[in-house]
């Protein structure tokens, strides 16, 4: 095989946002084509696209290279900033890159455009860097452009100095104004003083058809038509990526800005470690270690908890010493996954900025996802059910078969969410705290309306078109034009239609604009910087990782949901108004009856107006047939209203077994205690669960995995957890025919399954709103 030629330093792909369609998928697949040994992620100004770049570019055979196109603040003309390609040799590097790239939005931002300051460029917060001059639109090319020659020199000494033997000037030839004059100049500059030069092809769209498509994105961004004769024309149609034999034509008068090339795509070697996990330091008293400190603040609260437990019940005496049990051995349980898995400072974490909430008049929620199943939770007061008494599974939270940190989603009162961020920030530090970036891509309704604008055609034209595409989660064009025939028959009869579905088609999905994640929060063990850049608007407001949700936690960074619930801030003013207005009423929301009676007639008559989850007419009409009386109802009505129980029957089935209708039947005589309280019918994936494990003698550990395998319908895996559950079944003396059976029924209802935890917390607040 012969050594490579070329390699491409100088790739925007659609996390630029402003100027490039290059998906990274299809980057890497053209790259593995063409067999390109390495490639560089080169966005402008940022490094969204770096851990999915990485992964992919790894699962390609490829060489992931991770830069940024900086832009330099040009005090002579601000609106017209400098352009430097920094490449990451090391880790260090990428620390130093992490760090100017933040700065230059915290600090550094011009009518909205991130840029640095040529003074922050040192030889050490450049360290561990290689730099490209930027071609014309660098501070040298500039020079050279205006024939300046003295500057140039001087301004590529200073740039030598700050990167000593890894500063390069690039050489650009894609067709544009200027490029040609600078490529030469340049070329004359590092003959005299014996700098090296590089080649790239400033890259914006992978395929020489992609052009127009390019260019109808920068138009999307810049508010600008297509065909107006007075925009800027900044790009050409030969800003493709092109193939090493196509550059090595291009520069045949320079072979050595192609060896330049391959060389420091050798010399950078970042290695980014992805799929661990580091929590910070939770600050306890000293000479203790997280996992003594959580079990004692365990056992402290669950002492609390039963006490509570036994003076509510009247319990006393012997009985008490029953009734503890079971949450004893439970709690020992819990304690030793969560600290066999290294996770006492996460709970530990949690539970402090909620006890923080509470005790400065802040709501919280009683739980929220799969979290509310934990014990531990409970007694330290994250949440606030008792999973023993609503038979909720720790297991379906904190799985000690399968590692993967833990995740507590928690609600928040609107009014008091961003104070318990602040809590946090200053806690641990603002330099270890940030909320989480999310990206906003070109929807389908979207896109079209988009590309008719700059192809200059009719608002109410465009408008027609866009309202053609159904209103529905996940819609994409193609599926639009199958499943809508006014559209499929406007596609095909007219040209102009064609046009723009046609531009829409080749724009749909790109990444269009960045914001923020509604409660993603991560706290980092040292300064964010070392594992991500940051993102910010103008001004320093609502700084984010650059990082997404999925990315933060692929390098290590732990994230924390701080959600906001508007129903918590109305229960919160509902509850101070009672106790205002009621002398003596002392009404505490948490610890209401059970069982009231009233509550249950207000449901049943639905009157359910300003109910959380119980508005809709829908609801309503399922309260009218459910007619509830009792908790366990009201976990089941959040479970049962969902798409997949009610177009499958499984809702209706319910309400005829709850009412006699149909008689309540049990697959097998010891699965009666597990659906019981759903009148033999599997509506929760903890009954998948627990039918594992009382039928098959799986762990709850394993059954956890089954659960998974279910709901990805994954034909070896399934293959597999049927084998497993058979074999357990029958030397649990089941007959196979039976065992299979119930398989396939379990299967079936995995599909539509729901978090009972979830159901049982968020079935709690309706009760809650019910009763006030």
């Amino acid at each position: 095989m012969s050594p490579p030629r070329f390699v491409h330093l100088h790739v925007h792909t659609e996390y630029s946002l402003v100027d490039s369609t290059v998906r990274i998928p299809a980057l890497m697949a053209r790259c593995a084509t063409e067999r390109m040994p390495a490639v560089a992620l080169t966005d402008q100004n940022n490094v969204f696209g770096l851990v999915k770049f990485y992964r992919k570019a790894l699962a390609a055979g490829v060489k992931p290279l991770v830069g940024v196109d900086l832009r330099i603040y040009n005090d002579d003309e601000p609106a017209r900033p400098y352009k430097l390609v920094l490449l990451v040799q090391d880790n260090d590097g990428y620390r130093n890159l992490s760090k100017l790239v933040t700065q230059s939005y915290i600090e550094g931002q011009y009518r909205g455009e991130a840029m640095v300051r040529r003074e922050w460029l040192t030889a050490k917060s450049c360290d561990g860097l290689i730099a490209l001059s930027g071609g014309l639109h660098g501070d040298i090319g500039h020079a050279l452009h205006a024939k300046h020659d003295d500057q140039a020199r001087s301004l590529l000494d200073g740039w030598c100095d700050v990167f000593p033997n890894r500063f390069y000037l690039e050489l650009v030839r894609t067709g544009r104004s200027g490029e040609e004059q600078c490529v030469r100049a340049s070329l004359a500059l590092a003959s005299e003083t014996g700098t090296p030069v590089v080649a790239t092809n400033d890259v914006r769209f992978i395929e020489p058809g992609d052009f127009n498509a390019h260019e109808a994105r920068v138009c999307i961004h810049e508010g600008r038509v297509l065909a107006d004769a007075e925009r800027p024309r900044n790009y050409s149609a030969q800003q493709y990526l092109r193939s090493a034999d196509e550059m090595a034509e291009l520069f045949a008068d320079a072979p050595e800005a192609l060896a330049n090339s391959v060389e420091i795509a050798k010399r950078c070697n970042l290695d980014l470690k992805l799929g661990g996990s580091v929590l910070p330091a939770f600050p306890i008293p000293q000479g203790q270690h997280e996992a003594a400190y959580l079990e004692t603040q365990a056992r402290r609260g669950l002492d609390a908890a039963l006490g509570h437990i036994f003076e509510s019940r009247g319990i006393a005496g012997k009985e008490r010493a029953v009734i503890a049990a079971p949450y004893h051995e439970r709690l020992a349980n819990e304690l030793g996954v969560i600290q066999s898995m290294g996770f006492p400072g996460y709970f530990l974490i949690v539970a402090d900025f909620i006890r923080w909430a509470r005790e400065n008049d802040v709501p919280v929620g009683p739980g929220r996802g799969s979290g509310a199943g934990s014990l531990v939770a409970w007694v330290l007061g994250i949440t606030d059910l008792d999973p023993l008494e609503h038979d909720l599974l720790f297991e379906r939270f904190l799985n000690p078969e399968r590692v993967s940190m833990p995740d507590f989603d928690v609600d928040f009162c609107m009014e008091g969410r961003d104070r318990v961020i602040e809590y946090v920030a200053e806690r641990y530090g603002r330099e270890r705290v940030s909320q989480i970036i999310t990206f906003g891509t070109m929807a389908a309704k979207a896109v079209i309306r988009d590309c008719g604008r700059v192809l200059g055609q009719p608002y109410g034209f465009v408008d027609r078109i866009a309202k053609q595409v159904p209103f529905e989660l996940g819609m994409t064009l193609d599926k639009a034009l199958e499943d809508s025939d006014e559209l499929a028959t406007m596609y095909r009869d007219d040209e102009e239609v064609a046009a723009i579905i046609d531009l829409a088609r080749s724009l749909e999905g790109l990444v269009r604009n960045a914001g923020k994640h509604a409660g993603g929060v991560v706290i980092s063990p040292g300064p964010l910087t070392d594992f991500a850049p940051l993102y910010c608007e103008e001004g320093g407001n609502n700084v984010v990782t650059q990082l997404d949700k999925d990315d933060v936690e692929a390098v290590g960074l732990v994230k924390f949901d701080f959600l906001g619930l508007k129903t918590l801030t109305i229960i919160d003013w509902a509850v101070r108004i009672v106790n205002e207005m009621h002398e003596g009423a002392d009404l505490d929301i948490n610890r209401i009856p059970a069982r009231d009676a009233m509550t249950f007639e207000l449901l049943r008559s639905t009157r359910t107006a300003a109910v959380f989850q119980l508005e809709s007419s829908g609801m309503r009409d399922l309260l009218t047939r459910l007619q509830p009386n009792v908790v366990d109802d009201m976990v089941a009505l959040v479970a049962l209203y969902r798409p997949g129980p009610l177009q499958s029957g499984m809702t209706a089935d319910f309400v005829e077994r709850k009412h006699g209708r149909t008689r309540v039947e049990y697959p097998l005589p010891q699965l009666e205690p597990i659906l019981k309280g759903t009148y033999g019918t599997i509506i929760y994936q903890e009954q998948v669960m627990q039918i594992a494990q009382v039928m098959a003698g799986y762990s709850l550990g394993e059954a956890d995995l089954l659960r998974r395998a279910m709901g990805k319908k994954k034909k070896e895996e399934m293959d597999k957890q049927r084998s497993r559950f058979v074999s357990g079944s029958i030397e649990n003396d089941i007959a196979q025919e039976k065992a299979d059976e119930i398989f396939e029924m379990m299967a079936k209802f995995a599909a539509y399954g729901f978090n009972k935890s979830h159901s049982a917390a968020y079935g709690y607040i309706s009760y809650q709103t019910a009763y006030l």
